[in-house]
């Protein structure tokens, strides 16, 4: 059955420019992903089956799960509910649809809405007078949903305002929307971005979606690039399975391959449920292996933060090329340094460089901050670098020349909220995020190559008096390397 369908929406994908499908955030599933997907839902044991899938394209998950509950014997009939608004496509949907529909031995109902699948629903989703105050629910609900950021004031993202911050990506409505649409105790399954995972840009989405439904699986795909066929994707992507239920589970299956191709091989871990899902901010941690269990069992043991203990990373101030006319390449009257990513050599922060834009003339304070002491980490790393976390001590009395200073906005640093930091604490921050255990934790809690001020603010960390002591340590033996790093911090939380 599937086949006929995958071979027809490659002969779409062939004749319809990408930029049309873009136009709706399109990116179409495999056959071996659509199959995957449909065979993890635990069907329920009833005569008629409702499934509903938004964002339907050419109709391939809805056909996969025609294929699956074809062999479940105690089903007789099978309601598919589809969204779709692009013109383009529909008639591949209907004719799919159909076909799968001749060859079924159930009886399927069809029903494809040409309606905007979140704009038609908000008056349901959030209880408003002239909704509907018991709006249709299904057993099943599968979804790709599209992968496209809307402007924060379009009328998908007002609709919706509970779980929206700044400009949304459609994905994760369609997700919130597809979770409101599910029966209780119902299960979901979509293929989405993992970006959701951690952030304040997803908290809202995070807290409406990880109460109103629990995490049951998660897949991961090693390869970004392998994920949709003949398309040109290099999203982090995840399959997550939810079902919709206030009662927590005691533990999450989480697999993975490297591509979606073989999903027969796939490692699997099943990881308790509070390690998964934790603290405040409801992160998700994606765990592959034991070795990352055990990383996070060994730092969730502190239950501070950093702004818990008077500290908090911040992000560097100066943007470069939006401020052109304060940029001086050498030293002059009234000039400060400026500091970049390429400054923090081995540890250290090292000044001057000869580099071009190193120093900044300004008197806008908001450009500039104290010459104090700093703990200087990059925001950017290659996806090849061996180390997420890269960072370097600054002093302030190696540069007393200068009461202010001015950072580039693509290096973080960390300051004390209230007072200044003492050389040693400075030094134990450095400990910490030297350590291959704080980078593995990272890589845990971001896929990206981007470190967000916000998820570092949320890590667990020790006691101020535990970081001084770290600080001491290193300043005494001079040895920088991580591997000494990981030796003072392994006895503090081995």
């Amino acid at each position: 059955m599937l086949d006929k369908i995958i071979e027809r929406t490659f002969q779409y994908i062939d004749s319809m420019p990408k930029k049309s499908r873009k136009a709706y955030g399109q990116f179409f599933t495999s056959k071996e992903t659509a199959r995957y997907m449909a065979g993890l839902f635990e069907i329920p044991k009833q005569k008629t089956i409702t499934l509903l899938d938004a964002g339907a394209g050419s109709g391939i998950l809805s056909c996969a799960m025609i294929e699956r509950l074809e062999s479940v014997d105690e089903i007789d009939e099978i309601e598919i509910t589809c969204y779709e608004t692009d013109e383009n496509v529909l008639p591949l949907l209907r004719e799919n649809l159909r076909y799968s529909q001749s060859l079924s031995k159930k009886k399927i109902t069809i029903n494809i809405l040409r309606e905007n699948y979140i704009t038609s629903q908000y008056l349901d989703f959030n209880y408003m007078l002239g909704g509907n105050w018991n709006p249709k629910k299904y057993d099943i609900v599968i979804g790709n949903p599209p992968y496209m950021k809307i402007p924060k004031d379009a009328p998908e993202a007002t609709a919706m305002s509970e779980i929206c911050y700044g400009a949304p990506n459609l994905y994760f409505l369609f997700a919130s929307m597809g979770l409101f649409n599910l029966k209780s105790d119902g299960e979901m399954v979509y293929i989405i971005p993992r970006s959701w995972t951690s952030g304040a840009y997803f908290k809202r989405f995070r807290q409406y979606f990880l109460s109103e439904g629990k995490l049951i699986h998660i897949h991961l795909f090693g390869s970004r690039n392998k994920v949709f066929d003949k398309e040109d994707v290099l999203q982090e992507t995840m399959i997550i399975k939810v079902r919709k239920t206030k009662v927590k589970p005691e533990s999450v299956v989480i697999t993975s391959t490297n591509t979606n191709k073989d999903f027969s091989n796939c490692s699997s871990l099943t990881v308790p449920y509070d390690l998964v899902v934790a603290g405040e901010e409801l992160y998700v941690y994606l765990v592959t292996n034991n070795e990352e269990v055990a990383v996070l069992n060994k730092l969730h043991r502190w239950d501070k933060t950093l702004p818990e203990i008077g500290l908090k990373m911040k992000t560097g101030l100066t943007v470069d090329f939006r401020n052109w006319d304060i940029l001086r390449d050498e030293a002059e009257e009234g000039a400060i340094p400026l500091f970049y990513s390429q400054h923090i050599k081995h540890g250290e922060v090292l000044f001057p460089i000869k580099k071009e834009h190193e120093y900044v003339v300004t008197e806008q304070r908001g450009l500039t901050q104290d010459n104090r002491n700093y703990l200087f980490v990059k925001r950017f790393t290659a996806k090849e670098e061996s180390r997420r976390l890269q960072c370097g001590v600054y002093l302030a009395r190696k540069f007393p020349q200068y009461t202010r200073i001015s950072t580039q906005n693509k290096i973080n640093f960390i300051d004390g909220i209230m007072t200044e930091m003492s050389e040693c604490l400075v030094y134990g921050l450095y400990v910490l995020f030297n350590s291959s255990l704080y980078d593995a934790y990272y890589r845990i809690l971001n896929g990206s190559t981007q470190v967000n001020s916000t998820e570092i603010n949320a890590m667990p960390v020790p006691d101020l008096d535990i970081l001084q002591e770290m600080g001491r340590k290193v300043m005494k033996s001079k040895d920088m390397t991580e591997e000494n790093c990981n030796k003072i911090l392994e006895a503090y939380c081995g």
